[in-house]
């Protein structure tokens, strides 16, 4: 296509617009990644059903949407791009109105699954456009925007999920999507257009053998991941076929991709360098961002007895320091090479790691405040930069099937991290009590007064059978608790290390970026270009 005929297809609509309609969308899906988190003890309570049932509650949803992620780019060619992202947004805002008005656990699970197979589809969707919408010289802009909302919304999303089950209910995390559905939705129509490379496609086939591979290899992997801790992992039969299925699965999708001429996804695009070192890092950024994401409030609320409210509170720090990284990217990318960024965020993104891991029962907010700011800028310039620098050598035609294979694989990443994440502290904690159970004994100089002093406290009020019994589980269960702070001290400096992997990973980058298609360069006349 010559720039002449991409100006005449292409209205005349400012990107800021677009990237209101796109952000709109991309924000309550990542928001209801992590607002529900801090509410499932009360969502189980009002369905009945135990912890472990209510699990389902977050991982139907992560199912669903992982099924559409890669599934996208197809998608759009058979509805249109547009046609398909606003539908997608009006079954998430229909699905959230469901997910509210649900009075049993199994109308919950449906009505979870019908907003992440609306919502899987919206981030690497918005994405795609965000960087369309853009001349190639300003994506770095769009990314750091796009970035802004990604970042940003897992850390709000504890926080506002805590206070409105707190102070209304649950049922409101779900409620509060709905206005800002319509208002995507809406706005999607106004201001999103579709280029000739992303419109309805005549003869558009699906390749059904590839999407129910995907389906096999996804609901199984994430019932691998949701229950393998509890099921003692490898040493259940179960978990073992599970796996196994799993795994046949994917290679048989990944051997239809390959094979398949209307395949789901083109996994060409993993043949550009940039595309895979991004995506790999940007994968290891993902499982420690939703690993820390996962533990901290788990930390805060089982160890210094915080409420649903003040655990996500504890997160707000992060948004602070994601904000000030995006903003400095904004202003700097032209200055500084991509990958000097990209190595500030990986290694502070691993101190706060450690400076987690130094912790105590005694911390005042300050210890919490820090390490959480650090994280917040490392997380959002890491992804930032990586976003961007990742999908410079793409093309344009390329983009939305880039988008939706990168967020697949990050989807990924997440169910992991936050599956290791609880394994890691579940297994550290029985470790540390095997170990310390041992100083438990009577021969212990230590043990023996601290034992003889509670059992006089306590021997005045009961008898001394009956104070002893007391003194010895007081002990007990401070040696519960602090095996399990030893427990998420390990693991946040574990994972803390695991980020530096990725540091040696920035010198596979090529420098030299593809040179932009006439059609990306010629952008329609209009008055207000002024405003780009």
């Amino acid at each position: 296509m010559t720039a002449k005929e991409n100006t005449e297809n292409t209205p005349q609509i400012n990107p800021w617009l677009t990237t209101i309609a796109v952000m709109s969308a991309t924000f309550i899906f990542v928001l209801d990644g992590t607002i529900a988190n801090v509410a499932l003890p009360q969502m189980a309570g009002s369905f009945s059903s135990s912890n472990d049932e209510a699990t389902w509650i977050l991982t139907s949803y992560l199912i669903a949407s992982g099924i559409v992620v890669p599934s996208v780019d197809w998608f759009s060619k058979f509805f249109g791009r547009k046609a398909f992202f606003i539908a997608c947004i009006l079954l998430f805002t229909v699905a959230s109105l469901l997910c509210g008005m649900s009075t049993s656990l199994d109308m919950m699970i449906f009505a979870r699954i019908l907003q992440g197979l609306g919502g899987g589809a919206l981030l690497p969707v918005s994405q795609a456009i965000l960087l369309e919408a853009f001349p190639l010289e300003k994506r770095a802009l769009a990314m750091s925007i796009f970035g802004f909302g990604v970042v940003v919304a897992p850390v709000i999303g504890p926080i506002l999920g805590g206070w409105l089950t707190d102070n209304w209910s649950w049922n409101w995390i779900f409620f509060i999507n709905i206005p800002f559905g319509i208002l995507a939705a809406v706005t999607s129509k106004l201001w999103i257009f579709d280029p000739p490379y992303a419109r309805k496609q005549a003869g558009a086939k699906i390749d059904y053998i590839g999407f129910a591979f995907l389906i096999v290899w996804l609901v199984t992997f994430q019932v691998f991941l949701d229950k393998g801790n509890n099921a003692d992992w490898f040493g259940s039969e179960w978990i073992c076929w599970t796996f196994g299925i799993s795994m046949v699965a994917m290679v048989l999708f990944i051997y239809s991709q390959i094979v398949q001429k209307n395949s789901i996804i083109d996994l060409k695009v993993f043949k550009d360098r940039n595309f895979l070192i991004g995506t790999t890092i940007l994968v290891i950024a993902n499982m420690v961002l939703y690993a820390s994401t996962t533990i901290m409030p788990l930390f805060l609320q089982n160890l210094m007895g915080y409420n649903a409210f003040w655990s996500g509170y504890s997160l707000m720090p992060r948004g602070f320091g994601s904000v000030a990284a995006i903003f400095l990217y904004s202003v700097m990318n032209k200055v500084l090479d991509f990958r000097i960024f990209t190595a500030i965020g990986i290694t502070l993104l691993g101190i706060s790691g450690l400076m987690f891991g130094h912790l105590n029962l005694e911390f005042s907010m300050i210890n919490i405040v820090i390490p959480n700011v650090i994280f917040g800028f490392s997380v959002g310039l890491t992804i930032t930069v990586l976003t961007t620098a990742s999908m410079e050598t793409i093309s344009n035609a390329q983009m939305t099937n880039a988008s939706g294979v990168q967020n697949l694989i990050k989807n990924l990443g997440a169910a992991i991290g936050t599956s290791l994440v609880a394994t890691m502290v579940s297994r550290y904690s029985q470790a540390f009590q095997h170990n310390m159970v041992g100083f438990l004994d009577n021969a212990s100089t230590v043990y023996a007064e601290k034992l003889a002093s509670l059992t006089s406290y306590f021997a005045q009020f009961d008898v001394y059978a009956v104070a002893l019994q007391k003194a010895q589980g007081m002990l007990y269960n401070q040696l519960i608790q602090q095996s399990t702070l030893c427990a998420y001290i390990e693991t946040f400096r574990v994972w803390g290390i695991i980020t530096f992997i990725c540091l040696p990973l920035l010198l596979l980058y090529k420098q030299k970026l593809r040179k932009p298609a006439p059609e990306e360069i010629a952008l329609p006349e209009k008055t207000d270009s002024s405003d780009y």
